[in-house]
């Protein structure tokens, strides 16, 4: 049996608690938006699975498809789909992701995530 990419994102979103799909990898990032998201998830030292969907077509399209999000990066907690760079920038300033990491038993720095909104306030 052939695992499609829907069945790869699947078992990736199952079996990792922090999941980001993204073009580049979380040392070498190749946008922008997916920079933001891995640099904050980085910076929050939060342990995360990255998906380079530039090294696979099936799943760069498939995520798409999966989560019905047009755009990457796309982060996915515990199974559950986020959202994408926007989404999660105006999370992390509002104290929202903390309280998503911290429900879903993540372990994040909130020292660094107080320091993120210091400097974005």
């Amino acid at each position: 049996m052939t695992t499609t990419a829907q069945d790869q994102i699947q078992d990736t979103v199952s079996t990792n608690d922090v999941v980001l799909f993204m073009k580049g990898t979380k040392s070498m990032p190749q946008c922008g938006f997916s920079s933001r998201v891995a640099g904050v998830l980085n910076y929050m030292g939060v342990d995360f699975q990255d998906v380079n969907v530039l090294s696979d077509d099936g799943i760069r399209q498939g995520i798409k498809e999966f989560s019905d999000w047009p755009t990457i990066p796309q982060l996915y907690v515990t199974g559950e789909f986020i959202g994408g760079c926007d989404i999660i920038t105006e999370m992390t300033l509002s104290g929202e992701l903390d309280k998503l990491f911290e429900e879903k038993g993540v372990a994040f720095s909130k020292d660094a995530a107080d320091k993120i909104r210091e400097a974005n306030g």
